[in-house]
């Protein structure tokens, strides 16, 4: 069996090489092994649908972040490899329009039915919507299955018929030399039919633009940046073709009481000095209701402690996060006269550990420490 080549060495591309540089390099393979230049050379077609099985990869985030991690293992049987020139033409045709100046044969499946585009949708939510979970009622606007022609694009009584001029290709072509180049058809505009009487609603595009209500559930402990994908509510196909799909981009707003690591939770406890020397029990809050802690006598400022199971639960899973509570010792400010006289009066006896302060000083002492 012969083993892939690794999709970057294929495209001569780094692998922290930004998406245009990989399509740079894509193109420059594309154009150099394009059938049309190199008519009966299959090592040239074998470079090219090489090219066109790494390109289809990178290029994409999700499958790159993918195969950056497992590699070809998962790539196998997952439809990735085989391409036809035809598959690489309709999947690729804005790279060749822009190298040949016309669409590299995408316009000859125009009748192929076609998967509808994906949409795109930001939801900026609380952070209690996030840690909690929700579910949230959106209005999409897309384009959708035109109703009254059902997507053919022709009105009642009226039907697509073969175009007569590019017979249904789509496109005419011009051979100059070594090279066969195209344009799409001046008649049915690449479409590769006709419609004698076009669908009045629709004017024959066989989809119409409408708002779609729908409800996205937001899983309990979503992070920012994380997307929902809602299958078939994308932009309608064409042909008979499938639904796109619908990406749901979650923008989670900043909390004013905790900050988040992961799934944990982060509350900064203010301490004054003096509890945090005697240790003290003080509120705390979580996602529900407020706990009691128990600060350790001789807490010292930026000091973290675990609360398990107070965070954010994992999406999809039963476990949750923790609480991690990280104590600010105050100093205080402004002090008094007495204050001072107090603190100054502790110093002493903490430095020189004298006995013979009064039994005075040595009474406020203790009643300001308490």
């Amino acid at each position: 069996m012969t083993t892939k080549r690794d999709y970057y060495e294929v495209l001569g591309v780094e692998r922290t090489s930004s998406f245009e540089e990989i399509k740079k390099a894509y193109r420059k393979i594309a154009f150099e092994n394009h059938p049309d230049r190199n008519p009966d050379n299959k090592e040239a077609e074998a470079r090219f649908k090489e090219a066109a099985e790494a390109y289809d990869v990178l290029r994409d985030e999700d499958k790159r972040a993918h195969y950056d991690r497992f590699g070809h293992s998962d790539f196998g049987n997952a439809g990735f490899g085989g391409f036809t020139n035809e598959d690489i033409f309709s999947q690729f045709g804005d790279i060749f329009e822009n190298l040949f100046g016309f669409g590299g044969g995408s316009a000859r499946n125009s009748n192929r039915p076609t998967v509808g585009d994906d949409l795109r949708y930001n939801l900026r939510i609380t952070f209690r919507q996030a840690a909690k979970g929700d579910d949230v009622r959106l209005t999409i606007p897309r384009q959708n299955i035109c109703p009254d022609c059902k997507g053919t694009g022709a009105a009642e009584g009226s039907k697509k018929e073969t175009c007569s001029q590019c017979n249904g290709a789509g496109q005419v072509f011009v051979q100059q030399g070594p090279f066969r180049f195209g344009s799409p058809c001046p008649k049915c505009k690449g479409k590769g039919t006709t419609i004698s009487k076009p669908c009045p609603r629709c004017k024959g595009e066989g989809t119409v633009q409408e708002k779609k209500e729908l409800t996205v559930h937001v899983p309990a402990g979503v992070y920012n940046g994380a997307r929902l994908r809602l299958r078939g509510e994308g932009e309608a196909g064409r042909n008979g073709g499938p639904s796109g799909d619908l990406y749901v981009v979650i923008h989670v707003e900043e909390d004013k009481v905790f900050d988040r690591e992961g799934q944990n939770l982060i509350y900064s406890a203010k301490v004054p000095f003096t509890k945090a020397a005697l240790g003290a029990k003080i509120k705390v809050p979580t996602l529900d209701e407020d706990i009691d802690f128990e600060v350790p006598k001789g807490t010292q400022s930026g000091a973290i402690y675990q609360v398990k199971g107070k965070g954010l639960p994992f999406p999809g899973e039963k476990r949750t996060g923790d609480l991690l509570i990280e104590v600010i010792v105050e100093t205080p400010t402004n002090l008094t006269a007495e204050q001072k006289e107090l603190l100054e009066a502790l110093d002493h006896l903490f430095d020189k550990h004298d006995e013979t302060l009064s039994s005075k000083i040595k009474k406020k002492i203790k009643d300001i420490i308490k």
